[in-house]
């Protein structure tokens, strides 16, 4: 059924009226680093870690190689964010969205996850950005559920959940190692019948 989303253009561009997502490719390298390394103490207390050491870090290509066969094999997906109208030839990379751990068959569930540039959070883009991806994976994947798993300390992630409706489910201990150690995190859901209108609709009501 979901083998028309695999291959060459299984990660397909997403748009609104601010916003372009689309695959993250070779080109993008000089750009994502030099922006992750200008966030990195504004995202450190919100990146994962790994809980046995830090092993040899992963080279751009390598994380690449490795979303690209995520996407091929339909259990994950990642986009970068763009605002087209301000750049319209080259618009930078602000921020990025995924969709990690899909599930089909009976249960046919997701997580979503995303990070953005500091200058360009408390702008509403990613809210935006998430609803984007979350009708992609209600409509195009015909996916049911959809988590977003967040540090209960992390305020403007939890604005974001806010914004697009998702119901509270309660806190998991110890659930992700982040920061350099094993945290807490609260986690949001939503259901695909639980949403009346497109998610894009329902933040704009």
């Amino acid at each position: 059924m979901l083998s028309f989303l695999r291959g060459r253009d299984a990660v397909a561009p997403l748009s609104s009226d601010r916003l372009l997502l689309r695959e993250m490719t070779l080109r993008d390298q000089l750009a994502w680093i030099d922006l992750r390394n200008a966030n990195a103490m504004w995202l450190k207390p919100w990146d994962p870690t790994n809980p046995l050491g830090a092993p040899e870090p992963m080279s751009f290509r390598q994380m690449l190689a490795a979303k690209r066969a995520a996407a091929h094999a339909g259990t994950g997906y990642s986009w970068v964010m763009t605002l087209p109208q301000l750049h319209s030839k080259n618009p930078p990379i602000i921020g990025q969205v995924s969709v990690s751990g899909i599930q089909y068959g009976a249960a046919r569930t997701a997580s979503i996850g995303y990070w953005i540039d500091s200058s360009h959070a408390g702008f509403g883009l990613m809210p935006e950005a998430c609803a984007l991806v979350i009708d992609h994976c209600f409509q195009t994947l015909a996916l049911h559920r959809l988590e977003i798993n967040i540090r209960p300390e992390n305020a403007a992630s939890l604005r974001v959940v806010q914004k697009l409706g998702f119901r509270d489910e309660g806190l998991r201990k110890g659930f992700l190692h982040i920061d350099g150690a094993w945290r807490d995190h609260r986690t949001f859901a939503l259901n695909r019948e639980e949403l009346k209108t497109t998610m894009l609709e329902r933040i704009y009501e």
